[in-house]
């Protein structure tokens, strides 16, 4: 299994922008220092989370807001906008199974189920953490 550092690279923007961003232009310049990426992949996440409504930008000199409550914005809003497909490549399935052996040309359908069923558990999971949740527990970690 693997899910990409999209996700924690946009909640690390999200905290950021929540602490900093009423006192200073947040840039993707100041976010790549912050996350230690590029500001090319930083601009690609703040475009998406900008696309989903998560995020307002300032045109020209720049300057990135949240643009709505932090519990509406969900571990799942946010990975579904830096990621679409996350879900469906959580678990990839061996392509070419001999069709003439009787688990081969099965297995497809029997992992179909469980894979669902993980799938959902884990989008259920992911829509029950909000980013106020982490921007507190942030503070809380950081006595700040």
């Amino acid at each position: 299994m693997h899910i990409s550092t999209k996700c924690s690279i946009a909640i690390h923007c999200l905290v950021f922008i929540c602490d900093y961003g009423n006192t200073t232009r947040v840039t993707s310049g100041l976010l790549a220092l912050s996350t230690g990426s590029n500001p090319v992949v930083i601009r690609n996440i703040v475009s998406a989370l900008r696309k989903d409504g998560i995020l307002a930008v300032k045109p020209g000199s720049g300057g990135t807001t949240i643009r709505c409550p932090l519990k509406e914005i969900t571990l799942y809003r946010v990975y579904k906008a830096v990621e679409p497909d996350f879900l469906d490549k959580l678990f990839g399935i061996h392509p070419a199974p001999s069709p003439f052996c009787l688990v081969g040309k099965n297995i497809h359908r029997v992992l179909d189920h469980p894979y669902k069923k993980v799938r959902m558990d884990l989008k259920k999971s992911l829509q029950g953490i909000t980013l106020e949740e982490i921007v507190r527990n942030f503070h809380v970690l950081t006595d700040g």
